[in-house]
């Protein structure tokens, strides 16, 4: 069974740098596409960052273009996003996410991390 653990989150002052990391156990990332969310307080999960199973960023927020960067190692079962030129509007818990799937019997599975608090203030 696939767990998803994010780290790297904290507070930061505005203009910082953060670099959020996301490791899988139980399973092998390598054949999935993964994704970065993020939801702040009352507000609906946006998706951040997407990148393809080659390692190819597939989509970014247009809030986070240019400042955010997405990148993995499968080998390492490993994602993370560099999050650069960081502003208070970026406050929120950011989610790892990968949809897998049961070779035997067909069926699709959501699989989230529990989030790792990201807090950008002065």
């Amino acid at each position: 069974q696939l767990q998803l653990v994010e780290s790297g989150g904290g507070l930061v002052q505005p203009g910082g740098s953060l670099r959020l990391s996301c490791t899988a156990s139980g399973m092998g990332i390598a054949p999935y596409p993964m994704r970065w969310y993020r939801q702040a307080p009352e507000k609906e999960r946006e998706l951040v960052a997407d990148i393809d199973s080659n390692g190819v960023p597939s989509a970014y927020a247009a809030s986070v273009k240019g400042r955010f960067i997405v990148s993995r190692d499968n080998v390492r079962r490993t994602i993370w996003l560099q999050m650069n030129s960081l502003k208070p509007e970026d406050t929120a818990m950011y989610y790892c996410y990968c949809r897998i799937l049961d070779y035997g019997t067909g069926i699709w599975s959501d699989v989230w991390g529990q989030g790792t608090q990201v807090t950008v203030s002065s």
